[in-house]
């Protein structure tokens, strides 16, 4: 801790008048879209691809190498934003996956980056256009460009069948058809298929092995454990395998021979404090790049001497930043590399490994640049809960603060188990800080990384230790002076959302208020209602938290539940919900919204009937955070922007409900 307040060297306090030192920045600059993200330089290194707004949302933008970014064609004319893209091995489509409205179903897209078209966007080409189903992707072929392997859920809802998929004439053939609960299909160097994940209804999981029609199981970890192949050796008779499997606590990198079953050990963290991190193989060479290990930050252990010789080199022009290798043509000879820091707008160049040539692209976001100066460091911390096991984080404080007496947010992550927080720049976080709040991102029990029992010190403690852990945190601050306690609040979003709920109901003196975006107020109906391919996390879900049919997990769930609680609730809450939310359903935020109006407590509602779990059009992302940060000041007193534009102001309007006239039918069993 000494090292974190070294960089409290400048008073904040909300009364100071130090506060204005440090301008209220626009929450466009956080929330708003990128000038350009998403950078791709295609395999053959003759274009550039990339997210640019179109219409209001990012969308797909491409050039030629030599070309300006001003001379880009758009691609793609989507109305919802959607996750990412990619090139095929011979740069002839590019490729991405969408849903509609947030609803989960995707489908797979391609589009012919050198397409004319009279109307100014080619046609993207649904490959799946079926209704209602996941396809997810399994295989991209090096040998035939213009294959896929992709799974769909279309005969039956709760699993996916493997099929093969001919991008040019959207050619589907079926490869396997799953009736024996196969949750993963694994392809060697060849593109053979030669592994299968098989999970049982306990949730103990087979590596099976295929040879013909013939299927061996070499492989088991129960549902507490984990395994998953990362990649093959150079001869495609071994695989990657990475598992805590038995006496493992961290995670560790193996070579399985399939035949014999034997087991190799590869490397675990030398540092021997977290999981394996990542493995980074050369598709060229197929001889391992790098490993990776990620505790309060990322440390990159190289093999290959000559892409460290070019890490190093390009740290030594980028003192104090960190940088990423971030796409690669085909052979390895040109990247686009990402420069980026927790408190620095990130960046990108253009890379020649053999010239060593370094060209700026561009910035993400140039407007933030432009006000650096005035975001805040984002710190690790560690602290003690309850049963004294240790919990690390990351703490932020504004700039320009001594660190003391500071209002608080607790800002929870989702999953939970196996998502965590890392070290990097965070707009959330940064938009917070700002307005002159500390910012806590607790690593509670149950978060990944941390080795297995750490994992699964969370199984059965929603609402319990779990909760704890976010507690624990906050006196910590408190003791530590940081913290103001009167100004404290929990927020998050899906298990955050949870946790904000739980925080409420269980610690109702803790916290002065609550955000809670998309998380389940009654586990009960949260687990009646998952998707039902999530049929297979069925017992992972039960070991989390309670299973509902036996006596003892009933009242385990109904004690975690905060909708059984909300009597207990006694402070202000904010409720932000997407309409089409397969995970947690809308259900779960009408509920808590109806119990608390019954009983006079303070709740406000927002629901979005464009969005699923969580808000992504900008539009409905800059209306909840104007709404979060007005409320926010107004029960623990920080700054907060009061204009918007028109648009979102609109959209805020229309997304806030009346709770008067929330009503809750219960599902029919």
């Amino acid at each position: 801790m000494k090292k974190l307040f070294s960089f409290m060297i400048l008073i904040l306090g909300l009364q100071s008048v130090h506060a204005q030192e440090i301008p209220l920045l626009d929450r466009e600059l956080f929330f708003g879209n990128p000038k350009i993200s998403g950078g791709q330089i295609s395999p053959d290194g003759k274009y550039i691809s990339f997210m640019k707004e179109y219409n209001g949302i990012m969308n797909i933008w491409v050039k030629s190498f030599n070309e300006p970014f001003e001379k880009a064609r758009p691609l793609t004319d989507s109305k919802r934003p959607f996750g990412g893209y990619f090139w095929t091995k011979d740069s002839k489509y590019i490729l991405y996956v969408k849903d509609k409205d947030g609803d989960e179903n995707a489908n797979v897209f391609a589009v012919n980056p050198i397409a004319e078209s009279t109307k100014g966007i080619p046609e993207s080409r649904n490959l799946t256009p079926l209704k209602d189903v996941a396809a997810q992707i399994e295989m991209v072929s090096r040998k035939n460009p213009d294959l896929l392997m992709v799974s769909l859920n279309d005969r039956d809802k709760a699993w996916h069948d493997l099929y093969s998929l001919q991008i040019s004439t959207g050619k589907l053939t079926k490869v396997y058809e799953n009736k024996e609960r196969i949750t993963g299909y694994d392809f060697d160097w060849d593109e053979n298929l030669r592994i299968l994940n098989k999970t049982d209804e306990k949730g103990n999981t087979q590596i099976l092995y295929k040879e013909g029609d013939k299927l061996t199981s070499i492989y088991e970890t129960s549902v507490t454990e984990g395994a998953s192949i990362l990649d093959w050796n150079e001869d495609n008779t071994k695989f990657y395998l990475e598992t805590n499997k038995g006496e493992l606590n961290l995670s560790t990198l193996f070579l399985m021979d399939p035949q014999t079953k034997k087991l190799t050990k590869v490397e675990s963290d030398p540092k021997g404090k977290v999981d394996f991190g990542g493995l980074s193989i050369n598709r060229n060479t197929r001889k391992i790049i790098s490993t990776s290990y990620t505790a309060d930050k990322t440390d990159i252990y190289w093999q290959d001497k000559t892409w460290e010789k070019n890490y190093k080199y390009l740290q030594s022009k980028f003192p104090g930043r960190e940088v990423n290798f971030s796409s690669s043509t085909k052979d390895y000879t040109k990247f686009l590399i990402t420069v980026w820091g927790d408190k620095y707008a990130s960046e990108v160049y253009f890379f020649d490994a053999k010239t060593k040539e370094l060209v700026f692209q561009y910035t993400a976001n140039p407007e933030l640049k432009k006000v650096e100066t005035h975001l805040a460091s984002m710190t690790p911390v560690s602290y003690k809960s309850s049963d004294g096991l240790e919990i690390p984080g990351y703490l932020t404080i504004p700039a320009s603060s001594n660190g003391k007496n500071l209002p608080l947010i607790v800002l929870v992550h989702g999953g939970p188990k196996g998502v965590r927080e890392s070290w990097g720049y965070d707009p959330e976080v940064q938009f917070l800080a700002n307005r002159g709040y500390a910012v806590l991102q607790p690593n509670f029990r149950a978060s990944g990384g941390y080795g297995k029992q750490f994992l699964n010190a969370g199984d059965l403690q929603w609402g319990k230790l779990m909760q704890d852990d976010i507690t624990w945190g906050v006196k910590h601050l408190i003791e530590k002076g940081i913290a103001d306690k009167s100004r404290i609040v929990i927020m998050g979003g899906s298990y955050g959302g949870y946790a904000t709920l739980a925080g409420l109901a269980f610690t109702p003196d803790l916290y002065a208020a609550g955000v809670d975006i998309v998380g389940p107020s009654n586990i009960f109906t949260l687990l009646e209602s998952i998707p039902p391919y999530w049929e297979a996390a069925r017992a992972f879900l039960y070991g989390m938290v309670g299973d509902p049919k036996t006596e003892e997990g009933k009242q385990r769930i109904k004690e975690a539940s905060p909708l059984f609680s909300a009597d207990k609730i006694n402070k202000p809450l904010l409720i932000i919900q997407g309409a089409n939310d397969p995970r947690v359903k809308q259900a779960e935020a009408d509920q808590i919204v109806i119990a608390l109006r019954e009983k006079g407590k303070k709740v406000s509602y927002l629901l979005a009937d464009d969005e699923g779990h969580g808000f992504y059009k900008p539009v409905n992302k800059m209306a909840m955070y104007a709404e979060t940060e007005k409320f926010l000041s107004e029960v623990i007193g920080g700054r907060y922007q009061k204009d918007m534009p028109e648009a979102v102001s609109k959209r805020l309007k229309e997304i806030t409900r009346d709770i008067k006239t929330v009503t809750h039918k219960p599902a029919e069993k």
